[in-house]
């Protein structure tokens, strides 16, 4: 028996292509991508959350929906909705292109010695590739859509789609470059 994400898109055809996100990109079968806050029990647990449910706690974030669990949950379907029209693919595997292209591979740290503080370029964790590039994907559609007349359903459906094609009209794929061209300079 096979789950479907909101009844409609099949789990078991999404691939992930990156090898270091394999174990964090989480494609568990859950029919409502809600889990009421059941994996904050445990350290690290939060790459056991659906990576749906992690955009929609993203979506989340803003001071217009800070806790309005409903209001994300309608936008992420809705926006899955519009990709599946327009690409004909599996919102799903469109959402895990998406997370892998703008996940940035290095930053930089500052470092203090001496009383000389200075810049240092370092690998990012897996973790924290998965939630910069989530925060990027949301920011985008949300900041793309804020005093416009596209709807954000539209505009998270239009920034997943170009950053699954590494466009770089794509806000999460300007960032994430930027953030790694930054880190080669502290090299």
């Amino acid at each position: 028996m096979s789950f479907k994400v909101f009844d409609k898109w099949d789990l078991e055809e999404v691939k992930i292509e990156d090898q270091g996100l394999v174990n964090y990109v989480c494609l568990d079968e859950v029919l409502v991508p809600h889990t009421m806050g059941r994996h904050v029990k445990r350290q690290f647990a939060k790459s056991r959350v659906s990576i749906v449910e992690r955009l929609m706690n993203k979506i989340m974030r803003t001071e217009r929906n800070s806790g309005k669990k409903n209001k994300a949950y309608n936008i992420v379907r809705d926006s899955m909705e519009i990709i599946n029209k327009r690409s004909k693919q599996n919102p799903l595997q469109v959402l895990v292109k998406a997370v892998e292209n703008t996940a940035p591979r290095e930053e930089t740290t500052r470092i203090k010695y001496g009383g000389i503080g200075y810049q240092v370029a370092v690998d990012i964790a897996p973790q924290r590739r998965v939630d910069l590039s989530l925060g990027f994907l949301t920011r985008g559609a949300l900041q793309s859509s804020f005093k416009s007349k596209r709807t954000v359903e539209e505009c998270l459906a239009d920034e997943l789609l170009l950053a699954a094609e590494s466009d770089t009209r794509s806000f999460a794929v300007q960032k994430k470059e930027e953030k790694e061209r930054v880190a080669r300079s502290a090299h």
